[in-house]
């Protein structure tokens, strides 16, 4: 590490470890929380987020069936936030290996199978974790139960899936060493007591509002960096989980993988700013405004899949379509790449003809297009629904 970047640093402080030739200097954040004045443009920035939180909470209270958004929105989360460390896949790509093929014919080029893998795994990590909530607090013991599904027969499985490192890391360009990394995490001693500390402030009441917090918590497990391996993508989804637990959002619909993928250089940076200088402010600042992009654009995203579902149930009611058809098609929400025997999985029958009528039925009222073969059979996806979830920004 560069000493002179870390000498004035208000955040923590800088311990050499080892003498001679294989001494190194590592990073010790002080305790969460830091102190930090909520200016005028802060505060104005927290309220542009809280309002647009606030709006997509109350969009997520009054769908029906908010869990017909969630599947789509957590893909896409496990897609860009897998992105950020690397991983090349997009949301078909995804779909299509969870429908039992690699490529939708027309889609982009397919992932690898390692890839799609290792975003099905956050996909598994985040249900796990929605789930778990409900029994366990966000704790060190729940982050690593997370880490352990992430990881889980994957390129980080050797990187001891589900327990705190008990070696050091480092963080820079590939190929560099502890003496010439960019950063340098505690190590595993003060690493421990870093946890301790930062599993009390998890569980503490604190003066500063929630997303300002969120923004202190994000950075101080970043800069923690408990695993070996997969640590970008816990310390993010606990963002989507924390918001859900703190009732902030009534179910998972906010992510900010997409906002951090957009400004990823802006997002490292401003994080290690705030260990080089403690520049909290200028970090707390870009997080809230990644809050408030991506509840707009959580909320428009969410509003162009119901209109488009009261439009086919519309369109299918019209031509006197069966209970049957309209639960297979509100099942395209959660999931828009089907084989037949998969759609005899979503209505709960045993008659593959009925099934395969369903499915004809859905492309006959341009709902379903047909896009290729898997082992499965013929495989089949609902166009308008991956272009709605998109990956991009509206």
């Amino acid at each position: 590490m560069n000493l002179d970047r870390f000498r004035d640093s208000t955040s923590g402080r800088v311990i050499q470890i080892g003498q001679g030739e294989i001494a190194y200097s590592a990073f010790v954040p002080n305790v969460l929380p830091p102190t930090l004045n909520l200016d005028a443009e802060l505060v104005r920035t927290l309220s542009e987020a809280d309002r647009a939180l606030g709006e997509l909470a109350g969009l997520g209270r009054a769908i029906p069936n908010p869990h017909l958004l969630i599947g789509p929105f957590i893909r896409r989360e496990a897609v860009l936030s897998s992105r950020i460390e690397g991983t090349q896949t997009d949301i078909a790509g995804l779909y299509a290996y969870e429908a039992g093929q690699l490529a939708l014919p027309g889609v982009k080029s397919p992932p690898s199978e390692l890839d799609a893998r290792e975003v099905l795994n956050y996909v598994r990590a985040m249900e796990y974790g929605l789930e778990r909530i409900t029994a366990l607090p966000i704790s060190l013991r729940f982050i690593r139960e997370l880490h352990a599904r992430l990881m889980e027969g994957v390129r980080g499985e050797r990187a001891t899936p589900g327990e705190f490192r008990r070696t050091q890391n480092w963080i820079g360009r590939p190929g560099c060493t502890l003496t010439d990394a960019d950063f340098v995490p505690p190590p595993v001693n003060e690493m421990q007591d870093a946890l301790d500390a930062f599993e009390k402030y998890l569980h503490s009441s604190n003066a500063y509002p929630p997303l300002v917090r969120l923004a202190l918590i994000h950075y101080q497990f970043e800069v923690i960096h408990p695993f070996l391996d997969g640590n970008g993508r816990i310390g993010r989804l606990l963002i989507s989980l924390l918001l859900v637990n703190w009732n902030l959002v009534p179910s998972a619909l906010l992510y900010l993988s997409a906002f951090f993928e957009k400004h990823r250089q802006d997002y490292y940076a401003l994080l290690l700013a705030v260990s080089a200088r403690g520049a909290w402010r200028d970090w707390v600042l870009f997080f809230l405004r990644g809050v408030a992009e991506q509840a707009r654009d959580a909320n428009a995203r969410a509003k162009r899949l119901q209109d488009l579902q009261l439009e086919w149930r519309k369109r299918l009611t019209k031509a006197r379509a069966s209970a049957l058809l309209l639960r297979l098609m509100d099942s395209l929400f959660e999931s828009p790449v089907l084989t037949i025997p998969e759609a005899q999985r979503r209505l709960g029958i045993s008659q593959y003809n009925n099934a395969r009528r369903a499915v004809e039925k859905l492309i006959k009222a341009e709902i379903l297009q047909r896009v290729g073969e898997s082992a499965y059979g013929k495989t089949f996806a609902a166009g308008e629904i991956l272009k709605a979830i998109g990956e991009g920004h509206e």
